[in-house]
């Protein structure tokens, strides 16, 4: 049966002073998904930190294409997950599925997608190396801020 996704927040941003937005009603599902939709102040990249954790525990490996090249990287002991590449001042689209988040006994996965219309498309994938279920989410850049129109909008899949 197919799946259902099901909003459970949006945050539009306001003004210029946001460079975080935490979720940490999560609900309960079996995976959720994270859209985030525009762009922010200093080309930095969007990323995700899980249960406010700073350790070095998210790794990421990217695939990346602009139209004429193509490019490939991994990204180990980080402090967040990248949710992005490209030119970031420029609006794009950002889509994190967290599978089986609630579960306590294994490592989480994320798939990743990323399009920047006037950039580039890349896929990653991610692992947070924890084994806590997670309860709250961070969508955060390191420096700048968020810009003014930006949508974060998570939804929690269930089994239909």
């Amino acid at each position: 049966m197919p799946a259902t996704y099901e909003p459970i927040a949006t945050t539009t941003i306001a003004g210029t002073s946001t460079s975080t937005v935490t979720y940490s009603s999560l609900g309960t599902y079996t995976d959720i998904v994270l859209v985030v939709n525009g762009s922010n102040s200093t080309d930095q990249n969007f990323r995700l930190r899980l249960n406010g954790d700073t350790g070095s525990n998210y790794s990421v490996t990217r695939l990346e294409g602009d139209g004429s090249s193509a490019s490939s990287s991994r990204l180990t002991s980080q402090t967040s997950m990248i949710l992005s590449a490209g030119i970031h001042t420029n609006p794009g689209v950002y889509i994190a599925q967290i599978m089986n988040y609630g579960n306590a006994t294994t490592y989480k996965t994320v798939l990743i997608r990323s399009n920047i219309a006037a950039n580039a498309t890349c896929a990653f994938a991610g692992l947070y190396s924890s084994t806590s279920a997670v309860t709250s989410l961070t969508v955060l850049i390191n420096s700048g801020y968020i810009v003014a129109g930006t949508t974060i909008t998570l939804y929690g899949i269930k089994a239909a």
